[in-house]
């Protein structure tokens, strides 16, 4: 039985994903050229992480000229809520307050968190 595909986007993916989100569409050469020189990524390894984007539906492609330019068709702060859903339901039973307490048990808070935190809670009723 083949690995089953992953939802959620792996740090490889995360890279290019930023990439496009800050620049817009894109060539597979733009998108490396954007990309920090270290750790070095080759052009093909690009390629194949934006066709697996594309298959995942964060990304789509259009012909430019010879090159095709990809484009996000998520944004970043809907790509963060996903990836929050997942993590809430994969480890937390789909309980938002057991992922928030876990934080706040395993991290602290200090005052000036816990004042914002609460008025967050009073504009939230």
């Amino acid at each position: 039985m083949p690995p089953r595909k992953s939802v959620t986007l792996t740090e490889a993916e995360l890279r290019l994903m930023e990439v496009l989100w800050r620049k817009g569409p894109s060539t597979v050469q733009q998108v490396l050229d954007a990309l920090p020189a270290r750790p070095l990524l080759a052009y093909n390894s690009i390629l194949t992480t934006i066709r697996i984007l594309e298959k995942k539906g964060y990304v789509k492609h259009v012909k430019g000229g010879r090159a095709h330019v990809y484009a996000a068709l998520l944004d970043r702060q809907a790509a963060t809520r996903s990836e929050i859903r997942h993590l809430v339901g994969r480890f937390f039973g789909n309980s938002d307050e057991l992922l928030v307490l876990n934080i706040l048990e395993n991290r602290g808070v200090d005052q000036e968190e816990l004042d914002r935190l609460r008025q967050l809670l009073d504009g939230s009723k």
